[in-house]
């Protein structure tokens, strides 16, 4: 059910894998980009021939003093990490300028360095982004492909899986980190803990802020945690992280906070979907707030198993409907989405109406159409849980492709009204 880890005595391909192969027999420089330890580094190395770290002192120290090391050697240069030695970026930019050549970069990077002007590598250097393990990189065997849904082909919809709610809860708990998840469950939790210590004692240092009040900011975390899933305000989450102080942080505090997690890609909300001149209207731009990896949030709020299928340790301070297990598996699928979505070329949004009448989890948005997703914590489904689907049917006809249910259930089948039920673990690239 699980994935062997990709770095020792064999290569796992990603479903970023075929997105790199081919960008590269026809671009000079590609940028990977993504959180650490998510396998940017393992995936990159696969393809080159000449590797720099720039996290090592003693590399940096030899760049500095030769910093033309960057360009020199067998292609393709993986620039590990580059975003240590930020003039690392204009070197290659300025190295592609005179010989476009394919192939010859790659650079991996855990962060987007303060102030750098990374956008002058527009046309030179193409950003990939690389998410932790979905389902079918984890080792699932997936029967039902988003790509094929997006093609309007109307593909057959089946296979049948042995898969059932602890699994999903043990893959949440596990999260998607190819070196943390294949820990026995005690050491994992303290790598766990260790990568977000690390987030708040090392890299927003790094990143130009340093927090004098740190149990703050992991409150602040914690709360953005609870917040999974939903469209808490900015102030709900600042207001769930100080519960009866009367001074609270200030926006002004916080808000760099929001800006240092987002450009070390550990906030991965989900944007609202907002077309232009269509039929619905009053729809609301409040992104859904999810992290890079549930299991982030599960660490973050202290969950485990008995909790999580029990109800235990919900923040009562940010408002909800349903569970935060129903929460945790929908971002769950909101990560498998975005990997998948990804290699189709597609966007990922999310819908609801300013006045929350209709809501639907996930948006599909692609070149033949969209394609509008619910995820159910539940293995069967109800008429009811149809009923956002077909509004959506209404509103936009043939527009929507397919309209589909994730479940926890065990087979996939198309319903006669044509709505697709799909148990997570079959649904792939």
């Amino acid at each position: 059910m699980t994935a062997p880890e990709p770095g020792f005595r064999s290569y796992q391909r990603r479903v970023v894998d075929d997105a790199l192969d081919a960008l590269l027999a026809g671009l000079s420089a590609i940028s990977i980009e993504g959180p650490r330890a998510v396998g940017k580094t393992t995936t990159a190395a696969q393809r080159a021939r000449t590797t720099l770290y720039l996290d090592d002192d003693a590399q940096q120290q030899i760049l500095r003093a030769d910093p033309d090391r960057l360009t020199r050697g067998p292609e393709p240069i993986l620039i590990d990490e580059w975003q240590q030695f930020p003039s690392a970026w204009n070197r290659v930019r300025r190295a592609v300028d005179g010989n476009p050549a394919p192939a010859r970069f790659l650079l991996t990077g855990s962060a987007q360095p303060a102030g750098a002007a990374t956008h002058t590598g527009a046309g030179r250097i193409v950003p990939v982004r690389m998410r932790p393990l979905s389902l079918a990189e984890r080792g699932f065997s997936p029967s039902v492909s988003l790509a094929e849904l997006l093609s309007g082909s109307r593909p057959a919809i089946g296979g049948a899986t042995t898969v059932g709610l602890d699994d999903y809860v043990g893959e949440m708990l596990a999260g998607g980190f190819p070196a943390i998840r294949q820990l026995p469950a005690d050491l994992r939790r303290a790598q766990l803990d260790g990568y977000l210590a690390r987030v708040v004692d090392r890299e927003f240092p790094e990143q130009g802020i340093t927090v004098r009040r740190p149990d703050t900011l992991r409150a602040w975390l914690r709360a953005y945690a609870a917040a999974t899933a939903t469209t808490a305000s900015f102030e709900t989450i600042r207001d769930a992280a100080t519960p009866g102080v009367a001074s609270k942080p200030a926006i002004s505090t916080t808000l760099p906070w929001r800006d240092i997690l987002t450009r070390l890609w550990l906030l991965d909300p989900v944007p609202a979907w907002l077309p232009t001149g269509h039929k619905l209207k009053e729809l609301g731009a409040a992104s859904k707030h999810h992290l890079a990896d549930p299991a982030l949030a599960a660490r973050l709020l202290n969950l485990t198993a008995r909790k999580l299928l029990t109800g235990a340790g919900a923040n009562p301070s940010i408002p909800r409907d349903g569970p935060l297990l129903g929460a945790l598996f929908e971002s769950l699928i909101a990560l498998n989405l975005r990997v998948y979505a990804q290699a189709a070329q597609a966007e990922v949004r999310h819908l609801r109406t300013q006045r929350s009448e209709h809501e639907i989890d996930f948006i599909i948005s692609g070149d033949e159409g969209i394609v509008a997703i619910e995820a159910k914590l539940s293995a069967s489904v109800a008429e009811d849980d149809m009923k956002h689907l077909k509004w959506l049917t209404g509103r936009i006809g043939d527009e929507l492709l397919e309209a589909v249910v994730v479940t926890t259930g065990r087979e996939a089948y198309r319903r006669p009204d044509g709505i697709a039920i799909v148990p997570a673990a079959l649904l792939g690239p």
